[in-house]
């Protein structure tokens, strides 16, 4: 629940995306320490967990996720044009294979379902995240990131406003939908220049901790004293990439949620 004795009123853009900005943290974050965060929530007594990584690519999750939850069933789909499913070294993980639209798996079979940097990717990202509701048990959990102002890359199809990702997640039927920031664009576009110099590791850092932009934001606005929230919003605005989780609830939570947000609005 939102601190209402907060120092800042939301306006303009930010009041639309109020509702879906954390108040624990402005912490810049990427895909995979959401997910661990996600598995997390999940204690042994719903073991095991069902983990599928939606456009899996390598399948590199499964052992940066395992340790995590050592019981985890680890399910990874994927195209089977993706260069990275090319380029795959083992084959010893269950991988799925799908149209890029419908996800071969049961209704209600997955607790989490985690994608990491594949929705500009994704040709009809409505239907995939419709997908992901349906395969979803209750209470489940999709968790991820993708794009936001980051240039083309790997075939993108498409860069996303935060705000307008949570829509997508609502309107497929998700609740409990939070964003939060991850690397800023500015290092994203230094990154993609000095790739032709062939020196865009020197970026590759800032994809897990801090990067320039956001630490400069994250200063100024603890200086003169905003909240979490604020803070969120600002880097949010300036991301290069940004991170979301939202809940498949029952529909009693779901009406309770819309009740709540109607009141304070």
């Amino acid at each position: 629940m939102k601190n209402h004795s907060r120092r800042w009123s939301p306006r303009g853009d930010t009041k639309l995306l109020y509702e879906f900005l954390p108040g624990d943290s402005s912490r810049q974050t990427h895909g995979l320490r959401e997910a661990r965060r996600a598995l997390g929530q999940f204690t042994p007594a719903n073991a095991p967990v069902t983990l599928l990584d939606l456009g899996c690519g390598t399948g590199s999750s499964f052992a940066e996720l395992s340790g995590e939850k050592p019981e985890m069933q680890w399910v990874g789909l994927d195209i089977m044009d993706s260069q990275e499913v090319i380029s795959r070294a083992r084959a010893n993980l269950p991988f799925c294979a799908y149209d890029g639209v419908h996800i071969p798996l049961a209704d209600q079979s997955v607790d989490i379902v985690y994608s990491r940097q594949v929705f500009e990717h994704v040709r009809h990202p409505q239907l995939v995240i419709e997908e992901a509701h349906r395969v979803l048990k209750q209470n489940g959990v999709f968790v991820g990131s993708t794009s936001h102002l980051e240039p083309f890359h790997s075939r993108s199809y498409w860069n996303y406003t935060p705000y307008g990702f949570c829509l997508l997640l609502r309107d497929a039927g998700f609740n409990s939908i939070v964003v939060r920031p991850g690397i800023d664009s500015l290092t994203l576009i230094g990154r993609r220049l000095l790739s032709y110099l062939r020196l865009s590791a020197v970026f590759d850092p800032f994809f897990t901790i801090e990067s320039p932009a956001n630490l400069f934001l994250e200063a100024v606005l603890r200086l003169s004293g905003q909240p979490a929230e604020r803070r969120n919003a600002m880097k949010l605005l300036f991301s290069g990439q940004f991170c979301f989780s939202a809940r498949k609830q029952t529909n009693h939570e779901s009406i309770a949620h819309d009740i709540h947000i109607a009141k304070m609005s």
